[in-house]
Parts: C-alpha cells; structure tokens; sequence
C-alpha cells in the first residue's frame, strides 16, 4: 500500500503521508512505528508528511487526536445521526444471539436508540458508560459508492451491522470515524488501500453525507495471497518486509516485484480503460523497472480485478537483473560489495581474503550466477577459505579420473601457470587451458572437471580460467598439489 500511494502521488504531482492509527490498544505493537519507518527508508519510499517529518496536518497518532474525533462524534450526535448506546457486552452478545436464531441480518435491535434525551442526560451523568453509534436509520441521501478500480459498487449496506460503532466506552474512536475525521482534516483527496476495506466503503460514504463534508476517491488494492489463495501469515513464510532485508534482496527489485504483482489487467468493460490500452500497454509481470520508471507507467486503470500471489521465482529473476543494473553504475559494485562485507567476514572469520575488493572480484566472477548478493558465499565459498575436500561434492567429482590422469594434468597446468608473466590477470588462461588440453588429449569431462575441483571443490561454478585469474598466481599454485598416494579419496584406478 505504501508503494501504490506513492507511486500515485509522485506520478501525480501529490504528495503521500504515513499516519499511524493506533487507536486500538489491544492491538499496539511495541515497536512497530519503527519497523514500519525503518522498512519505508530501506525501500526508498520518503512519505512527504508523518512521523519524524511534521507538516501542517500534525500529529500524525491518532492517539494523539482523541479531542477532534470526540467533537466530530458530539456533531453526529446532535444531528441525530449517531446515539449512545448503554447496553453492555453480554446484553449484546445475547442480542445478536437472538436476532440470529429468527433469521434476521441484524446484529443489533436498536434499543437504546428510543432513550430520551433526559434519560441519556441521566445516565450520562452518573457515569453509565456508553458508546456512540451511528443511527443508520436516519441517513442523509447520497450517490451510489464508486471506486478507482472496481467502478460503480453495488449497495452493500447489508453486509453492515446494525449501527456500526463509531466511539467506544475508552472514548478511542473506531477506524471508521477515526479515518473519516483525519482524511477530511488532513486535506487528503485520495485513499489507496487494502480490498478488505470495500465493505466498508458506504458505511464510510455515509460518514461523509451525514458530516456534509465532501469524500476523497477511493482506490480498492487486490490483496496480496499464498500461492494456493490462502491469506498471507507469517506461518506460510516471508510477509514482512524484514524478512527480505534480512534476506539481503535489492530494494529496487522488491518495489518492482510488488509494483507489477497484479498490474497490468485490462477491463473492456469500462470504456474509459480500453481507451487507456488503445496507447498504453500495461508491462508483464517481469518487466524490469526503476522507481522512475515505475512512477511513469504507474496506472491504476490497470489493476487487476483479482487478489494476486507472490512468485518467489519471479522475484529472483528480477533481483538478479536488478543486480546487474546496479554494479554496472559508477559505485555500484563497491556499494554491494559493502553492504555484504560484514556478513562475509561474519561467516569466513579466519579469512584473510575477505576484502571489499575481494567481494566485488566475487560478484563480477558469478555476475550469471548471482541472483541475490548474499549467495557469493553459497556459490563461492572457496574464493574465501581453501576448498573443502570432503564434502560428499568434491568426493564424488573424480570416480571417473584415474591417478595418472589426475597427477598429468595438475603436474602440467603448475608447471604452465608458474611461467604466466606479470600482470597475472591480463593474461589468456583460456587460451592456454585450451592448448593444453588438446596436447595432452583428454576431453574436458577429465581436463577441466580436474582442475575444478582441485581449486573449487565443487562441480559447478564459473569457468577455471576466470577462478584461475580471479584466485591469484599463489593461491591458485598452491591448490594444484596431486594428493597423497597420487589420487584423491573415492578416485578410481
């Protein structure tokens, strides 16, 4: 949501605000206004007014609010169009109880709404906790609810329960009035959210007419789901933005991931979208853009109809051309390499190759490899410490290279690269892998697969003659030692 608010108001010359309503005690986080603002930064996505950046709408706690909901709350009531209600928790529970069992779609039989003003007096003054609900029964008329994505909305008043609570007994506002009373003060004129909040819309329309204040637009976002449908939780993995930090992903290519996850649906329906598609195509799912260009194409037209899932595969495509994007700028490389720096040196602690400098020849030397920048110790762990040769990996490497072969081709390439001339990384060490594998003639399955794994351990990786540069003259010679007995654990004769 922060994403889609402010791609729409960037594109749109607005400007977009964090507000944090915690109006619900049961429900506050410790914490939690940091995470959220510590995600926002990591992301790149600068909201315009909130915490830490005050503007003419502060505060921005709704807790810090309370009077202004109350006096909104006082205007209902004199309106006629809310009443406190007296009835305590078990009386309604046994109330809707009731009304369920005749079959009816109420949740409330409006009882106190019959109290007269001198017993409300009564009771208010000796202290009877109440709440202040709205009298749906007496509502001003209004057009009918319509949305940026979904259009014209049918009447959804029956899905509402019966004169939804709009103070509670603490005095808290709920979320209805609560956001009515800070959008119109705070000037917003339009709100992007989450779809579970559409049946709320005409409740919230409602609010508005019976306040005689005029409405934003509203924008209804698809949710976010499992694979499978099932809502998202932290029981079925990642769906919190420090997951993904911690996971080490690109900003950039998180905020295209989740831009483009249900963007580009087309609706023929509505006559002003198809126009839209006559000059504008919508990108796919795995377009590669910028926050720039995101703000461009941004188009809420286009939204889809439907909640949307998150590809993980989706997202490693884009992380890696995100990558790529990044370490092909001027301090790119040097600025992953950074943000990877302490994590390596964490892992490989007794390593003296753990440099910045070391890390960016390791992301340049798995530049097709890489999709996310915390794998280089995954993919290349002996660019940092000696190959770990009992792994069941590097034992299983050789069964098919007899000690003769293995002995020729090491004793051959160590003699060969300890006559490379300075500077050792501008030298051809393709070319000369090369000729010497056709003079000695063995196939690379026995050439090469001997070489790799006496300087990587391991079946897969970039090509020798790239591990042969990037390792260096000493720590490549060093690793071309036929092992003792002429072959190593598991080769065959």
């Amino acid at each position: 949501m922060a994403l889609y608010n402010h791609l729409y108001a960037r594109k749109h010359g607005g400007k977009w605000m964090l507000r944090i309503e915690d109006t619900d005690a049961a429900r506050t986080v410790p914490g939690s206004v940091e995470g959220i603002r510590y995600a926002l930064e990591w992301a790149g996505l600068e909201y315009d007014y909130g915490p830490g950046r005050d503007g003419p709408q502060a505060p921005y706690f709704q807790s810090e609010r309370l009077d202004l909901y109350r006096s909104y709350a006082r205007k209902l009531l004199e309106s006629n169009h809310a009443y406190r209600c007296f009835c305590t928790p078990d009386r309604l529970a046994e109330t809707r109880e009731k009304l369920a069992r005749t079959g009816s779609n109420a949740t409330y039989d409006k009882s106190c709404l019959h109290l007269t003003h001198e017993e409300v007096a009564r009771r208010v003054k000796a202290g009877q906790r109440s709440i202040i609900r709205l009298n749906d029964s007496n509502l001003p008329t209004r057009p009918p609810s319509t949305d940026l994505i979904f259009g014209q909305l049918r009447d959804a008043h029956a899905s509402l329960q019966t004169d939804p609570v709009l103070l509670k007994t603490d005095l808290f506002p709920t979320y209805h009035l609560a956001s009515i009373v800070d959008d119109h003060e705070m000037g917003v004129t339009h709100v992007l959210r989450g779809e579970e909040w559409l049946p709320s819309l005409p409740l919230h329309l409602d609010l508005y007419a019976a306040l005689k204040l005029t409405p934003p637009k509203f924008a209804h976002i698809p949710l976010l789901v499992n694979p499978d449908g099932s809502k998202m939780s932290k029981r079925n993995g990642d769906v919190q933005v420090i997951d993904y930090i911690r996971r080490g992903w690109e900003p950039e290519a998180i905020l295209n991931w989740l831009a483009l996850a249900g963007w580009g649906a087309r609706h023929p329906e509505r006559e002003e979208t198809a126009a839209a598609f006559a000059h504008h195509d919508a990108p796919d799912s795995t377009a590669i853009m910028s926050p720039q260009e995101l703000i461009k194409e941004f188009d809420l037209s286009a939204m889809t109809h439907r909640s949307s899932s998150l590809d993980p595969a989706k997202l490693e495509y884009i992380n890696k051309r995100h990558l790529m994007r990044t370490w092909s700028r001027p301090e790119g490389l040097e600025n992953l390499a950074e943000k990877v720096h302490d994590e390596i040196k964490e892992r490989f602690p007794t390593s003296q190759y753990t440099s910045v400098e070391h890390i960016k020849d390791g992301i340049l030397l798995l530049e097709g490899r890489l999709t996310n920048i915390c794998d280089i110790p995954i993919h290349a762990p002996w660019l940092f410490v000696e190959p770990d040769m009992k792994t069941q990996e590097a034992r299983s490497m050789l069964k098919k290279i007899s000690a003769p072969q293995l002995k020729q081709v090491i004793t051959d390439i160590r003699g060969k690269l300890s006559q490379v001339p300075e500077p050792w990384r501008d030298f051809d060490f393709s070319d000369l892998l090369h000729r010497e594998q056709d003079r000695l003639g063995y196939g690379p399955k026995v050439f090469m697969k001997t070489l790799r794994h006496a300087l990587t351990g391991m079946k897969d990786g970039p090509s020798v003659a790239e591990v042969i540069r990037v390792l260096g003259r000493e720590r490549t010679i060093a690793r071309l030692v036929v092992p003792p007995h002429g072959e190593p654990e598991g080769a065959k004769l």
